[in-house]
């Protein structure tokens, strides 16, 4: 019994003893590759000790800091990560268009019928600048069309929902577009309506009794350039007569830079409605490249600047001349409109300034509506042999001088206030 007991001793201990030694080599060797020297000791007996990072810390410390660091930025991880910030956070889908989707069709549609425009109440934007000026100012997207991912990440996320997004190639939209480079974004809004539009603050904030009226406007590029000038002159709303080019139209929306959605534009007017949008007690002046017509109102002094006149002007003259000879009537059907320089002084009231267009010029009506509400005609003058200026250029040395005299003004009522 006792050689049993010795014999089954001799069988254990060395099974024990093996297992402990693999073990502990096994240990020692992972354990090794997680370390780094700190001593080293050359067969000459020389010792060298490593020095540690100056930023490294022991792994346990290093370990405890983490922990730190990520308690502390946990709360507001979790305040964030509520609300989605992100593209794909926030759920959106899009569809691929395939050939035939009767989709693509209404595209070229808004672009080329204003008809349409106008029946459907749509309008069609292009380029991601023009995309978000529109949808800060509170305008309403019914469609997206884009050819990469990327062009409708950079859009406001919160814009996206609830709309139509269609991924479709790019040689859709260069066939769309109207612009040399086409920006791979093409957007279809519902009609912008003045009343619900949210403009910038800044630009409410400089907001001046400056109104400016456009009557029979009909170039696209004199359009928007005009209606970028008033944006930048700080009229307070643009209107429109029935004549004028529809400022929804594409051509106009590039010219114009985004001026749509900083100041309020009311079109398809009729003369006899205009005054309604008008503040009360508004003068209305009627710019006036003139000259011939306009001299034998004017002094000499005035009259030897040569200043030609605009073709509707002499129209008027030589219809006048024509109605006087043939029946001997009084020359009353022609508005009497004084005239006056543009740089002389005309915004002591509201007043509004009217823009006609460059073939037929100022309508009779401008004209009435400006004897009506005391305003007057506003000359600039050119060189002699030069038939008249661009309307967007005229329109802007008028706007922005009416804005320099109402700054005068207000700057003269002001020290007036200090002294007293």
């Amino acid at each position: 019994m006792a050689a049993l007991v010795r014999r089954s001793r001799f069988v254990v201990r060395p099974l024990l003893q093996v297992v402990q030694a693999w073990d502990l080599d096994a240990r020692r060797w992972v354990r090794a590759l997680r370390r780094s020297a700190v001593k080293v000791v050359f067969p000459s007996g020389e010792v060298v000790e490593r020095k540690r990072a100056p930023g490294k810390q022991p792994r346990k410390a290093a370990s405890e800091a983490s922990a730190q660091e990520q308690r502390e930025k946990s709360p507001l991880e979790e305040s964030t990560s509520h609300a989605p910030s992100t593209w794909e956070e926030s759920g959106l889908r899009y569809d691929k268009a395939y050939p035939g989707d009767r989709r693509l069709s209404s595209v070229m549609t808004i672009v080329k019928s204003r008809p349409f425009r106008e029946k459907q109440g749509k309008i069609l934007l292009e380029g991601r600048r023009l995309i978000t000026d529109a949808l800060k100012a509170g305008a309403v997207p019914k469609m997206f069309f884009f050819s990469r991912l990327e062009y409708l990440k950079a859009l406001p996320v919160d814009k996206l929902k609830g709309v139509s997004l269609i991924k479709v190639k790019f040689e859709d939209i260069k066939d769309w577009s109207n612009l040399v480079t086409p920006q791979g974004i093409m957007g279809i809004f519902a009609k912008p309506d003045h009343v619900k539009m949210a403009y910038p603050k800044t630009q409410l904030q400089h907001s001046l009794p400056l109104s400016l009226i456009c009557d029979n406007l009909r170039d696209p590029g004199n359009l928007g350039t005009i209606l970028r000038s008033a944006a930048g002159a700080g009229c307070s709303k643009v209107l429109l007569t029935k004549g004028c080019v529809d400022p929804w139209e594409p051509k106009v929306l590039r010219a114009g830079m985004g001026a749509h959605f900083q100041v309020p534009i009311i079109n398809n007017l009729e003369w006899e409605t205009v005054p309604n949008y008008l503040p009360p007690d508004t003068r209305v002046y009627v710019a006036d490249n003139c000259g011939l017509y306009a001299q034998a109102q004017m002094s000499n002094k005035a009259s030897d600047h040569g200043w030609v006149s605009n073709q509707r002007l002499l129209k008027f003259q030589k219809y006048e001349e024509e109605e006087d000879v043939e029946t001997g009537a009084s020359q009353d059907w022609l508005p009497d409109v004084e005239v006056q320089s543009y740089d002389s002084d005309w915004t002591e009231a509201p007043a509004a300034v009217v823009i006609g267009g460059e073939t037929d010029g100022v309508s009779l009506e401008s004209l009435q509506l400006a004897e009506s509400t005391g305003g007057k005609r506003l000359l600039i003058p050119v060189v002699p042999g030069v038939d008249s200026l661009n309307s967007a250029m005229a329109a802007s040395i008028l706007l922005f001088e009416g804005k320099r005299q109402l700054r005068g003004r207000a700057e003269h009522l002001s020290r007036d206030r200090s002294h007293h």
